[in-house]
């Protein structure tokens, strides 16, 4: 007699469990994105297809600001937070385990570990200090808060991929002669693209959404899309949010799509 494994799908109530969870986690997403073309100014009451809301969102000087202020901090965090992990992820994987390896990993991911707000109150009090010493109040501050969170989020992709390389490349193109830059260049690099691009838009999307971070430690008239929202949403809420919050989800959707696509095994 053939004997039977055990599957969790084929216990009592899974699917409708799993059915039930789904339901939880993109009804609202889809209500949201529904309401997003409502003719009328209820977030609530159907009134008519319009894509009204979304012409009030583009004309919406604030929301350009917003959107081009997000942009610009998650275009500089990503490559900053790319550039530092690469690096990170080359230093402790491409060398032999030493003596303090495992603190180091520990260290790299602490912000995916530590409270977000912790670590945006930490932030503020740091930057504080340096803003009373310096008078300096751009956006440097969230730029350089954004990098140091997004950096374990870049840094897993890129290790993953160096991890799943064959170092045969790169060692007979050290016996050709060529030095370690030209290998890098030339051999690594090369190989390693696709987890530095998928990193690199992760970090994006993290810094994109961010909400926490961005609300203690930007200054006055810095608000980025999602703090702009979140500001309006404490006012009065219309479907002009909807179509803000349907276009981000959009654009989050599609980087992460891109992401997969990268990051996924192929035969």
């Amino acid at each position: 007699m053939a004997e039977r494994r055990f599957s969790v799908a084929g216990l009592p109530g899974f699917a409708t469990i799993a059915l039930g969870v789904f339901v939880c986690l993109y009804l609202p997403i889809v209500t949201l994105v529904v309401y997003s073309f409502n003719g009328g100014p209820s977030i609530a009451v159907w009134q008519g297809f319009s894509l009204h809301w979304y012409t009030e969102a583009w004309g919406n000087r604030a929301v350009q600001d917003a959107t081009l202020r997000s942009l610009i901090v998650a275009a500089w965090a990503s490559a900053i937070a790319t550039t530092l992990a690469t690096m990170a992820a080359l230093g402790t994987t491409r060398r032999a385990a030493f003596r303090g390896q495992t603190f180091i990993y520990v260290m790299i991911n602490q912000p995916l570990m530590v409270p977000e707000i912790v670590t945006a109150v930490a932030l503020l009090i740091f930057f504080a200090s340096i803003k009373v010493a310096t008078g300096y109040q751009g956006l440097g501050y969230l730029v350089a808060a954004h990098s140091a969170f997004c950096i374990p989020f870049a840094y897993l992709p890129i290790r993953a991929r160096l991890e799943g390389m064959d170092m045969t490349l790169e060692t007979a193109a050290a016996d050709l002669y060529a030095t370690p830059w030209q290998t890098f260049r030339h051999v690594t690099l090369p190989l390693l693209a696709p987890g530095i691009a998928a990193g690199a838009m992760l970090a994006f999307v993290i810094s994109l959404d961010d909400v926490i971070i961005t609300e203690f430690v930007k200054s006055g008239g810095q608000d980025t899309l999602p703090t702009y929202m979140l500001g309006q949403l404490r006012r009065a809420v219309t479907p002009e949010v909807n179509a803000i919050s349907t276009a981000l989800l959009a654009l989050t959707v599609l980087l992460l799509t891109a992401f997969f696509l990268l990051t996924r095994k192929r035969n």
